[in-house]
């Protein structure tokens, strides 16, 4: 009988984590509880290509709460990966005009990718991170905290990757989050949350990218023809950018509207104009988490940035494997190479990257 319950305790006695500990206190928070729920957990920090100096802190801070938590803790080095997969493909995609995400292509190649297959190799059952978010059987659905929650980073996922997934946190408020972190005397209970770029921190994106690629300074246009200004390069500007545009328009604040490239030409327009709001995009590289295609058209809720409230629209078709979605209401600064993430209800369905946008601006030229 008492080994018995010990198994209903204990249901996952044994089974080896590898838990990607960033330093902070989320990821020291999901250590703790796979550790309590009986799993055998290991930590591990992984090595990214950093400009800002901050790795070797949160290196120490990570060792620190395993040797609080009494696990077993490593480094994986993926410096040279990460400056691969990830910091040359956000400054190739920026230099074809687009605005990727970064924190998704760290987690499809580094963190899912080369964590989970190294993880395996060393014989782990399981993989978990830090992330808010919730797995319910094959599904990924919104963390408890919706202000918190990272569904809209993760619709890359794949069932066999999803399969080896531990999301710990999900199920919890970050005040929650916080609190057990005192509680149980974490050195990282008290550590401020990183805003930065996964691996790479908080620095300024178009400073990093004009050392990268270059200064190309153009006019800068309103939609009327008004010369207001010169832009630095339009690589280094995104659509609905307002800061760092520079012009002259005597405190008239304006908005980047689109980036002519044969012209070398940024158009603005101020918050109202229609031409920031667009009704319709086109997605590529579609993942779904079922692994399967729905039914489509599909009635759905979409989110064209991290933490824009879900909008209601219709996945209506694809061609040439792309997709085509209509929203119920135009959007406001739709971003060519961000993500498009699809859900309905509290679950996240998948997502792709957004190719182009139709506006009242692009339908007239």
């Amino acid at each position: 009988m008492k080994s018995q319950e010990k198994k209903k305790v204990y249901p996952e006695r044994n089974r080896r984590v590898f838990v990607a500990m960033s330093g902070g206190v989320d990821s020291s928070v999901a250590a703790l509880l796979l550790k309590q729920k009986g799993y055998d957990a290991v930590g591990v920090y992984m090595k990214g290509w950093s400009l800002t100096g901050c790795a070797e802190e949160d290196t120490a801070d990570a060792r620190r709460v395993a040797t609080k938590l009494r696990i077993p803790f490593y480094i994986f080095n993926f410096e040279d990966e990460y400056k691969k997969s990830v910091v040359d493909y956000m400054i190739s995609e920026y230099a074809k005009g687009e605005t990727p995400n970064p924190d998704v292509m760290c987690n499809r190649e580094i963190k899912f990718g080369l964590f989970l297959k190294k993880a395996l190799v060393l014989g782990a059952d399981y993989i978990a991170t830090g992330h808010y978010v919730r797995k319910i059987g094959d599904k990924l659905i919104q963390a408890k905290d919706g202000n918190k929650d990272q569904s809209y980073f993760l619709w890359t996922l794949t069932q066999s990757q999803l399969k080896y997934c531990l999301f710990p946190i999900g199920d919890y408020t970050k005040p929650q989050i916080r609190a057990l972190a005192k509680k149980w005397n974490l050195p990282t209970a008290e550590k401020p949350d990183s805003q930065g770029i996964c691996f790479i921190g908080e620095i300024n994106v178009a400073e990093f990218l004009k050392e990268k690629l270059g200064k190309n300074p153009g006019p800068t246009l309103t939609l009327t023809g008004k010369r207001i200004g010169m832009h630095d390069g339009l690589s280094f500007y995104t659509i609905g950018q307002r800061k760092g545009i520079g012009s002259t328009g005597g405190g008239i604040p304006y908005y980047v509207v689109k980036k002519d490239y044969k012209k070398n030409t940024l158009f603005v327009a101020e918050a109202k104009n229609k031409a920031l709001f667009a009704g319709e995009l086109t997605v590529r590289d579609l993942n779904w988490i079922s692994g399967k295609t729905p039914k489509l058209p599909l009635k759905c809720s979409t989110r064209i940035r991290y933490r824009q409230p879900l909008q209601e629209g219709t996945v209506e078709k694809v061609v040439s494997s792309k997709l085509f979605v209509a929203f119920d209401k135009p959007q406001r600064a739709i971003t060519p190479g961000q993500s498009a993430v699809f859900y309905k209800g509290e679950e996240m369905l998948g997502g792709g990257i957004i190719v182009k946008r139709q506006s009242v601006l692009s339908a007239a030229s």
